[in-house]
């Protein structure tokens, strides 16, 4: 029989975890030059549409369906359009409908390929990440799904991560966050620097909107760990309130950081701090007591907040710093597991500090640094063939021109109306120079 109240609890937090692609958008739409900002929001909402589609037709087999290769692939056309799932077929403990999982996995595979748009903002052409994001979801995230998500269950055998190596990863630390990091540190060397990296001012043009996306990815949060449960339950209270205080802690400490380092907290640095505790947690939030929750999430903040500037030393140029946050922020959670588990919390392992020695810290350690060699090699190879192909960046020209007006001919701020209120007549030679003006120091 199933339960109503498990299965509206996912229902729940499958809808959390949709808002937090758009909330995404906004997050990286503020933090680009405003030239930028409907190219980098289209990136995010063009990921929602494209692996919506393909979750349904063959993704979630692949990430779910039964293995076919030791652990490494689920069978893609066991489940292909969803076939035999609409009727009424609950999980294996008849605790909810699998389609309620199917939805819930579904927001989840969305929300990564959107996260590895930020490093290589303001020069994609958006077909070629279209054409991207297909390839790269069917090759590397729905493996590495099944790898992680899928637990063997009567019959059933899943992925060897999971099952095999026995890493824990609750909510995603490893098929999220470092899988997207890896790729977006690929994608920006095969891309290239943006003209004038390291050179030119390329400050956000709108922190308010960043500010609304963190609070949005902090909201949806709460679905993306404690929904990961599949139950109203325990683990989900305790996934809930540890990413609650990890992620108060590393804004903490990312703003410490910044005080210490540069004389001031900003607001970029708070938003930055929001996210980089969120996806340190991410795969621990099951598996640590709150105070460990916390000494996760503060060392989580100040060493990303360290971490984002090494694009400039090693001269890589991940543009809104997917691999300073999520690429670093998701190992240090995945690794951290094996220091601070608890034999309290859900997940009833201990790490290094409570006394279980090293037994689980070397699978976390094999786990993360399989996800991320899997992810940077063959994504590295995806892009390298767009690009010699179709063509993954666009021209100098267009990018000193401006990608939104190139690509998708569309501004997301109209200079023609400041010079009026409402009216539709021709702007003054006074109006027409503060417009360009304004238009300049936005860009």
């Amino acid at each position: 029989m199933v339960n109503t109240g498990d299965t509206a609890w996912i229902l729940t937090s499958a809808a959390l975890v949709l808002l937090m692609t758009p909330g995404l958008a906004l997050f990286y739409g503020g933090m680009v030059r405003a030239k930028s900002v409907l190219n980098m929001m289209m990136m995010s909402f063009g990921a929602l549409a494209l692996i919506s589609i393909l979750w349904v037709l063959y993704g979630y087999s692949m990430a779910f369906g039964d293995d076919v290769g030791a652990g490494l692939l689920g069978d893609p056309g066991q489940y292909f359009g969803l076939k035999g799932l609409m009727e009424d077929v609950t999980s294996e403990d008849g605790g909810y409908p699998i389609m309620a999982f199917v939805g819930f996995q579904a927001v989840f595979a969305i929300i990564t390929v959107a996260l590895i748009s930020g490093a290589i903002a303001d020069r994609a052409k958006f077909g070629s990440w279209m054409v991207f994001s297909a390839v790269w979801a069917t090759i590397v995230y729905f493996p590495v799904a099944h790898w992680v998500f899928d637990f063997s269950a009567d019959e059933h055998v899943g992925g060897w991560i999971a099952n095999n190596l026995a890493a824990l990863d609750f909510a995603g630390g490893t098929a999220v966050h470092i899988n997207a990091g890896a790729a977006g540190l690929a994608l920006a060397l095969v891309l290239g620097k943006r003209r004038g990296f390291g050179r030119d001012a390329m400050r956000p043009h709108n922190l308010p909107l960043v500010m609304i996306g963190a609070g949005l990815l902090w909201f949806g949060w709460f679905g993306f760990n404690a929904g990961s449960a599949l139950a109203a339950n325990n683990t989900a209270a305790v996934a809930w309130v540890n990413t609650l205080v990890a992620t108060a802690a590393a804004t903490l400490g990312w703003l410490l950081v910044e005080k210490v380092r540069d004389g001031h907290s900003t607001s970029l640095g708070a938003a930055s701090g929001v996210v980089a505790g969120l996806v340190a947690i991410t795969p621990a939030c099951a598996a640590v007591s709150p105070i460990g929750a916390m000494i996760i999430g503060v060392i989580a903040g100040a060493l990303c907040a360290l971490a984002v500037g090494l694009k400039y030393k090693l001269g890589y140029d991940d543009s809104l710093d997917v691999v300073g946050v999520h690429l670093v922020g998701g190992l240090w959670g995945t690794i951290a597991i094996g220091f601070f588990a608890s034999a309290d919390s859900p997940s009833a392992v201990d790490g290094l500090f409570y006394g279980g020695g090293v037994d689980q810290l070397w699978r976390q350690v094999v786990g993360a640094l399989a996800v991320l060699a899997f992810s940077f090699v063959l994504t590295w190879i995806i892009g390298t063939v767009i690009q010699k192909t179709i063509g993954f960046r666009i021209s100098e020209e267009d990018e000193i021109t401006g990608i939104d007006n190139v690509v998708h001919a569309e501004s997301g701020y109209d200079f023609a109306s400041l010079g009026s209120s409402g009216s539709t007549a021709p702007l003054s030679g006074q109006a027409r120079a503060e417009a360009r003006n304004t238009e300049r120091t936005l860009a």
